[in-house]
């Protein structure tokens, strides 16, 4: 990459820096870290001219807006390689991992999503600001070819691969009724169209966004959708919830927003943007053979399921075909593999329980060392569920300190199972009798699991013939 040395030199002085190869995601771009003394800086070799152009137009117009992006610092006479500013390695997709994983998001991780997605309406709002949007490639707005180019990318490389049949006229009747309703914003605002944790990198814990060569004019819909369903980054419901409240925050800043209509508009961009991102999928993982993309087919679809729940009742036939593509038989693997929790209590004299699934048993804890409200005849006719035996257990204080020790190892071995995908965790509590402190125990810790984590927990008090489930 001798243009790339030639620039760093011109522009640093240093002649002779190293060359360090930076991974590729699915873009035909080529990154390296160029580095001399405590200089460190990132260049560039683009294939396309047009999209480099782009790029180093819109970074150079952000910054004018005080917007947090790469600075680019020389462009090669050709515009084939150009240096920029080096932000580091720690991005956001990283520094997720753990929720990603098993879809329990830590209080860290939740402050940098909703950093980003604040950051987002600014970027939106702000940027479009006095922008050229001409400079965009390969087109300068959202537009019905735009629409039409994914949902047919979609078509062609992704659902047609199933081998599924399908009328194609009936199809295009419901993309074009899509692609209408998509349309029907007309918005100043810019369109970021990959806004993903791949593309955002935290510097001293503020977002910093990259990869937005290919934004134009359009609707502020597709980056909240894109953002927020991304394939792999696992959100829980619950969790999206409140990012799409934090952004509608931010965005309030610059306009008036009828929640219930943003969240009617956003639902028909998440359909959109996941059949582009299957459509994706399908190019880069069937036909370029890129592993990563195809590991990622799963989640989409796991995606699209859930948005099917729901139904489009607008588009009748998409949806038709939607509903008989996740459910293939080729795809039946890729369904979510939930965590089913089972939480038993028991009485020792009556035998440890089964486990049902087949695994062999969990954790087995045993209560009997703690002082017993059954030594009481006042006990005898309730239960570690009736107050009275709450109230003995807690102001005695040594059944809390057992369940303040025993939440942390179960927490560990929950989080665990839900990363390695897991399907079934029995946890039992015993007591003599089965009627106080192993209930009490058992409900407490099934309580938290379900608090804690959004699993699914069977409890079941086996002496009391007592069942409940958490969903």
């Amino acid at each position: 990459m001798q243009q790339l040395i030639k620039l760093f030199s011109e522009l640093t002085g240093k002649t002779k820096p190293t060359l360090e190869a930076l991974p590729t995601s699915g873009s035909n771009r080529k990154y390296y870290r160029l580095q001399s003394d405590n200089i460190s800086l990132i260049g560039v070799h683009g294939e396309s001219v047009e999209e480099n152009h782009a790029f180093i137009c819109l970074a150079r117009h952000f910054r004018d807006k005080g917007l947090n992006v790469p600075e680019v610092l020389a462009v090669s006479d050709d515009g084939m390689f150009y240096l920029q500013q080096d932000l580091g390695d720690t991005i956001l997709f990283d520094l997720i991992k753990g929720g990603r994983l098993t879809g329990v998001f830590g209080h860290q991780e939740k402050e940098l999503l909703h950093k980003t997605i604040s950051a987002l309406a600014d970027f939106q709002v702000k940027g479009a600001q006095e922008l050229d949007f001409s400079v965009c490639y390969p087109l300068s707005e959202f537009n019905n070819r735009s629409v039409m180019w994914d949902l047919n990318y979609f078509k062609y490389n992704f659902l047609k691969t199933t081998g599924m049949d399908f009328r194609e006229d009936l199809l295009e009747n419901d993309f074009e009724k899509l692609a209408y309703t998509l349309l029907e914003d007309k918005s100043d605002t810019f369109m970021y169209r990959d806004f993903q944790s791949r593309n955002v990198m935290l510097v001293n814990n503020t977002p910093y966004f990259i990869d937005f060569q290919g934004g134009r004019k359009g609707p502020i819909y597709y980056d909240v959708a894109s953002f927020l369903w991304q394939a792999k980054a696992n959100f829980p419901s619950e969790l999206r919830e409140e990012l799409i409240k934090t952004y509608i925050g931010s965005l309030s800043k610059y306009k008036q927003v009828d929640e219930a209509e943003f969240k009617n508009r956003l639902r028909q961009f998440v359909l959109f943007r996941t059949l582009q991102v299957l459509g994706a999928y399908g190019f880069r993982g069937y036909f370029e053979k890129k592993p990563h993309f195809i590991q990622s087919i799963p989640f989409a679809l796991n995606n699209l399921r859930e948005l099917l729940k729901d139904g489009f009742s607008e588009y009748p036939y998409l949806e038709a075909i939607l509903r008989e593509m996740v459910d293939l038989q080729q795809f039946a693997d890729t369904r979510k593999r939930e965590l089913e929790v089972r939480v038993y209590s028991f009485a020792y004299k009556k035998g440890i329980p089964n486990d049902i699934s087949g695994n062999g048993g969990g954790y087995v804890f045993d209560c009997r060392a703690i002082n017993n409200p059954g030594k009481f005849e006042r006990y005898n006719n309730v239960t570690g569920l009736d107050e009275p035996v709450i109230k003995f257990l807690e102001d005695d204080g040594e059944m809390v300190d057992f369940l303040d020790n025993i939440y942390p190892l179960v927490d560990r071995h929950v989080k665990r199972y839900m990363e390695r995908n897991f399907t079934n965790l029995m946890i039992s509590f015993g007591c003599t009798g089965g009627q106080h402190r192993s209930v009490y125990a058992a409900q407490h810790v099934a309580e938290h699991i379900n608090k804690k984590f959004g699993v699914k927990v069977s409890l079941v008090h086996r002496e009391q013939n007592l069942e409940q489930e958490f969903k």
